[in-house]
């Protein structure tokens, strides 16, 4: 390949993709419409013109045959007058009438099977546009809805939310640890609380049961006299300082010479 040859090759490449890039396809199919519509009066003309060729000849045609019909008569008329030189003369125009009668029935011929083909032709081109017509406006709303889909998706690049997106899980997530470490620290702190009450609650039960322990050594004498309003004593000191306090106070109390004596005894 010459480089010339190159050279015009990649220049039509090149135009040829310069010319797609501007071609509006909408618009090239409704010129097409018009230039299919545009030709049908055309196609009229045309077939006006075969016709009436065809009725022109037509009507040549049937001046022949009368002028045929006429000198056949008049060369009668003239032959029975005794005028052979005016029915010769007769002869002689009806050979040429008969040669252009026939001459003008073959020119008829050709003429009425073009005129056929004439209007044929344009009623098979006038249909064709019709449904070319229809492909092309259905081409045109595909090209219309394409045209809107394009738009439409670039008008969605324009709300592109990926960015936004990740932003929005990373502070839902950071939210999300926050109230997670909130709700630990809160069961941490219950539980807590619940155990320090049950700390109170059970020393509470040990104070009852030293009371009770006390109550039973006073009604067994096992504590000496006034057992019971020191046992009294002795659990209202329970329960303000404790269970040591108890027994530093139960063996505090002072025993009666009586007692202490009959004890002995």
């Amino acid at each position: 390949m010459g480089l010339w040859q190159r050279i015009t090759r990649i220049f039509r490449a090149s135009t040829g993709a310069a010319l797609d890039k501007i071609e509006n396809p909408e618009l090239v199919l409704q010129q097409t419409i018009r230039d299919m519509r545009d030709r049908v009066p055309e196609l009229n003309n045309s077939v006006a013109q075969v016709m009436a060729t065809e009725r022109l000849l037509l009507k040549n045609h049937e001046n022949l045959e009368k002028q045929v019909v006429d000198l056949d008569s008049k060369i009668k008329a003239s032959v029975k007058m005794g005028r052979d030189d005016i029915a010769t003369a007769y002869i002689g125009q009806l050979q040429q009438a008969q040669i252009d009668l026939e001459r003008t029935g073959a020119q008829l011929e050709h003429a009425s099977l073009a005129s056929k083909q004439a209007l044929k032709a344009r009623d098979n081109y006038v249909l064709n546009m019709k449904k070319r017509s229809a492909e092309a406006m259905q081409l045109i709303s595909a090209a219309k809805q394409a045209k809107l889909q394009e738009q439409l998706a670039q008008t969605m690049e324009t709300f592109n939310i990926g960015d936004d997106a990740s932003t929005f899980n990373e502070m839902r997530e950071k939210i999300d640890r926050r109230v997670a470490a909130a709700e630990a620290k809160l069961q941490l702190g219950s539980s807590n609380v619940d155990s320090q009450m049950a700390d109170i609650e059970r020393e509470a039960m040990d104070i009852q049961l030293q009371g009770k322990l006390l109550e039973y050594k006073s009604q067994m004498g096992l504590l000496g006299s006034g057992a019971p309003g020191g046992a009294d004593r002795q659990i209202e000191a329970g329960e303000s300082g404790g269970q040591d306090n108890i027994v530093e106070e139960v063996e505090a109390e002072p025993v009666e010479p009586e007692e202490a004596s009959e004890a002995r005894s």
